[in-house]
């Protein structure tokens, strides 16, 4: 910018420099940089394609690249299911084999639910009860394996046959009501924290109601007492695995002192003339003990 001086002729111009604010020359950068910003991106926009659904020519793949998009939106198989098992092995009787069963077994990550070993009819012969939970295929590999075992004659499997399963239990219950528990302590308690229990009823007639009310229930279930004290009673029942599991879940509210479980033995069922037994009619004798909680006496 030039501007005329007064005192000079008309001819000659005097330069004058215009110092801007900083104010306004970042402002002006400011506008600058946002309209490149906004042609860059109508650019783009302009450039954008067409979604494929919307071009009037649709794309026809090929049949490889049909056949692997099916392949690859296919789920894949689940693996087969975790079930129970019951495994019966046939095995020489002699030291180490139960080791080296269960070490067979542990190697391959089973959690063995239960194992009963016994001596058989013939002398040289045990017979081995597994029960352990795990997928169908991993449990046929650990078959295999196992009868490669020298000390091994043969490995049946009872999972899906029709077998009578029978378990072993022993159960001490207490027979003194809660509420007098610290009456028949050995060690009673000692100090000033020592609760402090007032029952109209007498210790010895709650321990003979509770007792009665315990011997009523394992007679619905077919058990029988086999010890008896002043403070407990000792039950022996024998039966399905799943039967003693709800006769312990019922004896809870009396007091469990100790459990002992034999763990499960199987057989095969024999047929009658060629034909077996109905399992319904089976299942219906079994259960006929069934417990109706509502004819429980009160406890």
């Amino acid at each position: 910018m030039f501007a005329r001086s007064s005192n000079l002729s008309l001819s000659r111009f005097v330069p004058v420099v215009i110092r801007r604010s900083p104010a306004s020359v970042r402002s002006q950068a400011t506008l600058s940089t946002s309209s490149e910003l906004t042609n860059s991106s109508a650019g783009i926009r302009r450039k954008r394609k067409k979604p494929a659904f919307l071009d009037p020519i649709t794309f026809q793949p090929s049949a490889e690249e049909a056949v692997n998009n099916i392949l690859y939106n296919t789920p894949s198989t689940t693996a087969s299911p975790v079930t129970r098992h019951v495994l019966n092995c046939l095995v020489s009787d002699e030291p180490g084999v139960l080791s080296h069963v269960s070490g067979t077994l542990a190697g391959r990550g089973f959690n063995i639910e239960s194992l009963v070993v016994a001596k058989t009819e013939v002398p040289e012969l045990s017979r081995m009860t597994i029960v352990l939970n795990g997928r169908r295929d991993i449990i046929d590999q650990a078959k295999k394996q196992l009868e490669y075992m020298v000390p091994v004659w043969a490995v049946l499997d009872y999972t899906h046959g029709r077998i009578v399963e029978r378990e072993m239990l022993l159960v001490k219950v207490s027979t003194v009501p809660h509420e007098h528990m610290g009456e028949f302590s050995e060690h009673p308690f000692e100090g000033t924290d020592a609760p402090e229990h007032h029952s109209a009823m007498s210790p010895l007639l709650g321990t003979a109601i509770q007792r009665q009310a315990v011997t009523e229930l394992a007679r619905l279930f077919g058990a029988r007492v086999v010890d008896v004290s002043i403070d407990g009673v000792i039950i022996e029942l024998s039966a399905k695995p799943q039967r003693i599991d709800a006769f312990l879940k019922l004896l809870k509210p009396y007091g469990v002192v100790e459990v002992a479980r034999s763990g499960a033995m199987a057989m095969p069922r024999s047929p009658i003339d060629g034909i077996f037994e109905e399992e319904d009619g089976l299942e219906m004798e079994e259960d006929g003990g069934k417990v109706d909680v509502t004819m429980l006496p009160p406890g």
